[in-house]
């Protein structure tokens, strides 16, 4: 009965109606942590990257994990802030693939400071991070925005930096004692940017002054100087990580499991954070990567990608926010943006799947969409970018082609973009005008079949007409697939094409009659 109770008092607290009660009802990955926080509140929850590349749907995973959670938790009444940090002080590491050869000269270069690769931005960070705010904005995900370098250069880092030189040999420590590693000699938990060459990867830390709040150092270029601590450098990653953490008062973090694992990341920074700046270490939430179905896992930095924007071109924001959400933090989820991708959205739009994940993607409040995914498909093919024959096509097919204008436009757009990038070939198609050549292969029997579709087929609805293919088929004897394939022929001049009664239904139906007599006379 404990399991009984539980579940009837998450849902009283998610307002959910009675009927949609069950006894053993599966919470929500993202109300079972909410339940775990509720007590401890406020809550500020925290996410962020290093703009270092195209980002990608997998980076989306650890946006959507923070704000899944920040939603369940006002879901709760409990006070709460989602933070978005923008790494951009973090420096450019290698050369990428989609970096062009003089991009060399800015490895070791904070991104802020590196200028876009293209020239249509301030800077490298601008570059991948403005489509990434972008896109966030029309997923409905509206953190409070930070960029590294900005926070730095305003001195919001001066105390964690000043801690963390003077308790440098502490952290070395640490670092030793949980990551099994040893600093190199010199090692400096604060990371100069030389005032000569820009970069941060040769120079060592010499001295500093707390008064004056400068850091001297020394560069492998050959230069040597002073620098301030607002803005002449950047804490290295393991500290910088968990320096954040009080500044922000940070009680909630979602990282991969790259970070998670044994003397990784986490590790290490929950020491520092707990021991050198006496803070605790935010409630751990680890993910798993988003695989490119018979790729790998997604990295900018290899050039395995699937852009947000490129995905929000294809789906409804909604359908994105539902991919993610629907799945475990935990598990790794294999994206496949050919015919899976269909299903999902279908599975979306008709409330098919997790009603609470549902709940949590569905940012305009909007209801079931009633068009399947799978006949727009249908439908914008045989409208061929013509506005006025894509809503006749869904109208005869029995859909209100009024109510829902603009988002039929819209997921026709999105349809196209499928079709052109995704969709693999055999869905594909295209309505002959004149009789196909491949008829010549049909028997006697399957034109007398065909001919019987073109007398009975009248007014009726798709769900009718595919009904009478299968009992026209029965009556002729003949295979209902081959039977199938022949109507394909007729119209397409192939063996495959769309579920057949929405497929007929949605062409004229003067035309259909003709085309089908037409080929049982040839």
């Amino acid at each position: 009965m404990r399991l009984e109770r539980e579940g009837h008092k998450t849902q009283r607290k998610l307002n959910i109606p009675f009927s949609r009660r069950t006894l053993f009802m599966s919470i929500h990955w993202a109300d079972v942590i909410a339940e775990k926080l509720e007590g401890s509140g406020p809550h500020t929850i925290a996410t962020g990257i290093t703009p270092s590349g195209p980002v990608h749907i997998g980076n989306m995973r650890e946006v959507m994990t923070a704000e899944a959670v920040y939603r369940a938790l006002q879901d709760r009444g409990v006070e709460a802030r989602l933070i978005y940090i923008a790494d951009t002080f973090d420096r450019l590491r290698r050369l990428y693939p989609f970096l062009p050869e003089s991009f060399t000269e800015h490895i070791g270069k904070p991104l802020s400071e590196i200028p876009c690769p293209t020239g249509c931005c301030g800077s490298y960070a601008d570059h991948f991070l403005n489509p990434f705010l972008k896109s966030m904005e029309r997923l409905g995900i509206k953190p409070e925005v930070f960029r590294a370098d900005v926070l730095y250069k305003e001195g919001k880092y001066m105390g964690a930096i000043k801690t963390a030189l003077q308790r440098k040999d502490d952290i070395a420590r640490i670092l030793k004692e949980v990551s099994g590693r040893e600093v190199p000699p010199g090692w400096s938990p604060f990371d100069v940017i030389c005032s000569t060459c820009g970069r941060t990867n040769t120079t060592n830390v010499t001295g500093f002054d707390l008064e004056k709040e400068t850091v001297d150092y020394v560069c492998s270029c050959g230069s040597t100087g002073t620098v301030s601590m607002s803005g002449g450098g950047k804490l290295v990653w393991r500290v910088d990580w968990p320096a954040r953490w009080p500044i922000f008062r940070v009680t909630v973090e979602p990282f991969g499991k790259d970070h998670a694992t044994a003397g990784g990341s986490y590790d290490t920074g929950k020491r520092i954070s707990e021991e050198v700046y006496s803070y605790p270490a935010p409630f751990p939430m680890v993910y798993e990567w988003i695989h490119l179905k018979g790729v790998g896992a997604m990295h900018s930095s290899t050039g395995i990608v699937v852009t947000i924007q490129e995905m929000l071109d294809v789906v409804p924001p909604e359908v994105l926010r539902y991919l993610i959400i629907r799945n475990k933090p935990e598990k790794h989820i294999e994206f496949d943006p050919g015919l899976p991708l269909l299903s999902l959205v279908d599975e979306y739009d008709q409330r098919k799947g997790d009603e609470r994940a549902i709940e949590l993607s569905n940012i305009r409040g909007s209801g079931p969409f009633e068009i399947p995914f799978r006949h727009m498909v249908t439908a914008v093919q045989i409208a061929r970018g013509d506005e006025d024959g894509l809503f006749t096509a869904l109208k005869r097919s029995g859909y209100d082609v009024i109510s829902r204008r603009e988002e039929i436009l819209g997921r026709a757009r999105n349809v196209q973009t499928w079709l052109d990038k995704h969709a693999p070939a055999y869905v594909k198609f295209q309505v002959q005008e004149t009789l196909p050549a491949a008829i010549n292969n049909l028997t006697p029997i399957e034109r007398r079949g065909l001919g019987l579709l073109a007398e009975q087929i009248g007014d009726k609805t798709a769900a009718e007409i595919h009904e009478l293919v299968y009992a026209v088929a029965k009556e002729q004897n003949l295979d209902s697939k081959k039977f199938f394939q022949a109507i394909y022929l007729a119209f397409l001049g192939d063996r495959q094409g769309p579920k057949v009664g929405w497929f007929l239904a949605s062409l004229d139906r003067d035309f259909v009659k003709a085309r089908l007599l037409e080929t049982a006379a040839s």
